[in-house]
């Protein structure tokens, strides 16, 4: 689920980088998104939050609160994650009886907390601007 809103909030995010101002409205996301308006008004509120967007009620809409240059991909991410919650979340039930059902925990959140990290420094490396200057070459899927 994680993963979808950061999808979106990326999404809404390059929309504001953009667009003219004054169009910014949680229609004209949705429209663009394919959703719910009310969805885009959910994440757009995590992202205020968050300090990445404005939101102003009626005409207008939303806008960046800072540079598109300055909003990395690791800050909507931790925008968009639920705190204390890994993104790999190990299954219940393990960590007793034999010893892979002891051991796989303890080594199952090693791998997923390193591959957390590198995600989270691979996000660090992109910025809003970096895909709003590649989005017109980009071919759809």
């Amino acid at each position: 689920m994680v993963a979808t809103r950061f999808a979106v909030a990326i999404h809404i995010l390059l929309l504001l980088a953009t667009e003219p101002g004054g169009q910014a409205t949680s229609g004209r996301l949705a429209e663009s998104v394919g959703t719910n308006p009310v969805v885009i008004r959910r994440l757009a509120g995590q992202l205020a939050r968050a300090g990445l967007i404005r939101i102003r009620r009626g005409p207008g809409g939303a806008e960046l609160a800072r540079p598109a240059g300055e909003i990395t991909l690791a800050d909507i991410w931790q925008a968009m994650r639920r705190n204390g919650l890994p993104l790999l979340p190990i299954h219940r039930g393990s960590g007793r009886g034999d010893a892979v059902g002891r051991g796989a925990p303890a080594l199952l959140r090693e791998v997923f907390d390193a591959a957390e990290t590198a995600l989270e420094a691979r996000l660090a490396g992109v910025t809003v601007a970096d895909l709003s200057a590649r989005i017109g070459a980009v071919q759809p899927t």
